[in-house]
């Protein structure tokens, strides 16, 4: 119990000082506001926060630990995503190109290819839309040896995000070099990135400015499709769509997207980790968390 108390504690000075800083651009009262009921939200939860939200219509912003970087889980498939668009776009890939589907090739996790037949062939679009729409981990692998890591570092540079890391494949291999440099970030796992790099991209992509108007309108509808909704999706209205990526792992929990709300197309990243519960239902506290978070933030902004 004591520890749990510190631990609030320490948020709630943590959270303060990052309001104080980062806020700026969203009324005190209402930052406060965000704050207090993040606050409640949390109690008798244990895990970590990070969260950034923008409202892309008003331009209020809202962060908490928003520059930290983080374990991106599955939501690193967004910018491997962004430049497979690309490389199509400069005619380095065709969406028709064919991949075959090798014993090997397959990993388990999220996905439906690894209950497909050995051998069977499928193209560079069914991969990509596998890898958002169901998160589908050997399609993501399938992709990531198209596409290629530094690749996708590469474009994330290009596009100042500059905590945004694809490392490795889905269970190992395929190293970045970046990886190979810095040992330190294998703690990360699979990709590393902030709050703040992910909503960046996702406000790039819906106002058209990653590749072309049409390939990010392209990735917006991939993105709406997306199937996993339990934590930014969760219990929508029938008047609020959502484009968005998700992403977990035994401790973490972590959702990117875009809310188009009456008030304004709400972008919002929020990673959970740290968490002392397993469970991988629907009923996760991560995902819970996420949830009230999100409808805190849409209240709010």
């Amino acid at each position: 119990m004591v520890g749990r108390i510190c631990f609030f504690l320490l948020f709630a000075l943590v959270s303060q000082a990052v309001f104080a800083q980062d806020s700026a651009s969203t009324n005190a009262d209402v930052s406060g506001r965000i704050l207090e009921r993040i606050q409640k939200a949390q109690i008798g939860f244990s895990g970590k926060v990070w969260i950034y939200a923008k409202n892309l219509d008003t331009g209020a912003e809202f962060g908490l630990r928003q520059d930290e970087r983080v374990r991106t889980a599955s939501t690193i498939k967004l910018p491997i995503m962004a430049e497979t668009f690309r490389q199509v776009s400069e005619g380095k890939l065709r969406w028709d190109q064919k991949i075959t589907l090798t014993k090997d090739k397959k990993v388990g996790g999220s996905g439906i290819l690894h209950e497909f037949s050995d051998d069977t062939v499928i193209d560079l679009r069914t991969a990509v839309h596998l890898m958002i729409v169901v998160s589908d981990n050997t399609a993501t692998n399938l992709v990531l040896d198209l596409v290629g890591s530094d690749n996708v570092n590469a474009n994330a540079k290009r596009l100042g995000l500059d905590q945004t890391l694809s490392l490795r494949k889905v269970f190992g291999g395929g190293d970045s070099s970046a990886l190979k440099a810095d040992e330190t970030l294998k703690m990360f796992g699979l990709g590393v990135s902030s709050p703040r790099d992910m909503a960046r991209l996702l406000e790039m992509i819906e106002n058209g400015k990653v590749v072309s108007k049409e390939a990010s309108a392209e990735m917006i509808g991939i993105l709406k499709r997306q199937q996993f909704k339990d934590g930014i999706g969760r219990n929508l209205p029938d008047t609020i769509e959502s484009a968005s990526k998700s992403g977990a792992l035994d401790r973490l929990r972590s959702d990117v997207g875009i809310l188009y709300t009456r008030k304004g197309r709400l972008v919002i990243a929020i990673t959970v980790d740290d968490m002392s519960e397993v469970t991988y239902t629907a009923d996760n506290p991560g995902l819970h968390m996420i949830w009230k978070i999100s409808q805190i933030l849409q209240d709010e902004m």
